[in-house]
């Protein structure tokens, strides 16, 4: 019996590939969608024409669904969304913004919308403006994250409690216990983003990706909340912004700390001292690098494995 999720996505499996700047790329999402997933491509770090060309790419390597991320605060939103429209996209992930600016228009187009939340209350402001399905994601998560904090074990069941449409987990989940553990929570399906950057088929530089397989446990942090909450590895830049904080700097002094492309620099340039590197707290749990197809195939054996050794029945076919 299908689940909510597989059938409002039409994939195989409730399990959705997060689209992290830098690192979805068309090949990520088009190898985790050939695998029964929900493969996303990145938008926030590229220019209208480069996101034209993802989408194309796209289309002629998988014949399934596939969304585009569009996160609200970055520029070029308003081509992105002429783009998606013209290229054909059928599903689009909206975040860090009001989901009221553009799900109505995404919906007019007949595109299926999800927004990505970070507490009920923006979960509830997600639904009331039409979104088809919300991420809750908790503050276990990469990147940018939540300025409550909230983790995913207590947002889940809150933000499934408030709302009608389907919940989709994120945050803290990049194998099949998780996820079974983000079901029984209420979530109808699960997004993972740390464990799909190390991937073969991810754009993160490789130097990245060696980073987080070798990550110690405590080795992110969330800072940055004055301009946009940001999980970090702790490096060098992650150093002088700590050292700005001691000497209390103010938002100004904090922008100028952080500077322009230091995400770029970091995670698809391989500059792993004076680069931002935003991955989530369940790094420490990752120690390969390996095909997407092979993470999806293997998650959903974990969750199989999980779920029969507590008696749970799957919420959704496996076949």
């Amino acid at each position: 019996m299908a689940d909510r999720i597989t059938k409002l996505f039409g994939t195989r499996y409730p399990l959705v590939q997060a689209g992290m700047i830098w690192c979805a790329n068309w090949e990520l999402a088009a190898a985790v969608s050939n695998a029964g997933g929900l493969g996303i491509i990145g938008s926030g770090s590229m220019y209208p024409e480069v996101l034209r060309t993802h989408i194309r790419r796209c289309h002629q390597a998988t014949d399934r669904p596939f969304a585009v991320n569009v996160p609200l605060l970055y520029p070029n939103v308003e081509e992105h969304m002429r783009t998606i429209v013209a290229e054909g996209v059928r599903i689009v992930f909206t975040s860090a913004g009001d989901p009221a600016t553009w799900t109505g228009h995404l919906k007019a187009n007949g595109i299926t919308v999800v927004h990505v939340v970070s507490s009920v209350k923006f979960a509830m402001k997600a639904q009331a403006a039409g979104a088809d399905a919300v991420v809750a994601e908790g503050f276990e998560a990469g990147g940018h994250n939540g300025r409550d904090e909230t983790t995913t074990l207590v947002l889940v069941p809150m933000v499934r409690d408030a709302l009608t449409i389907p919940v989709i987990a994120a945050g803290g989940i990049a194998d099949g216990r998780a996820m079974l553990a983000a079901m029984c929570l209420g979530a109808d399906g699960v997004q993972m983003g740390s464990r799909f950057v190390c991937t073969t088929e991810s754009s993160a530089h490789p130097a990245f990706k060696d980073i987080v397989v070798h990550l110690p446990e405590g080795g992110t942090m969330l800072t940055l909340k004055e301009l946009a909450p940001v999980r970090l590895v702790r490096n060098a830049f992650f150093e002088q912004v700590q050292e700005a904080y001691a000497r209390c700097a103010d938002r100004e002094e904090l922008g100028q700390v952080l500077g322009r492309a230091r995400s770029k620099r970091g995670m698809f340039e391989g500059d792993l001292e004076e680069g931002e590197l935003e991955i989530g707290q369940v790094g420490a749990a990752i120690h390969d690098i390996l095909p997407a197809a092979q993470v999806v195939e293997r998650v959903i054996s974990e969750y199989q494995a999980a779920a029969k050794a507590i008696g749970h029945e799957p919420r959704f076919a496996i076949s």
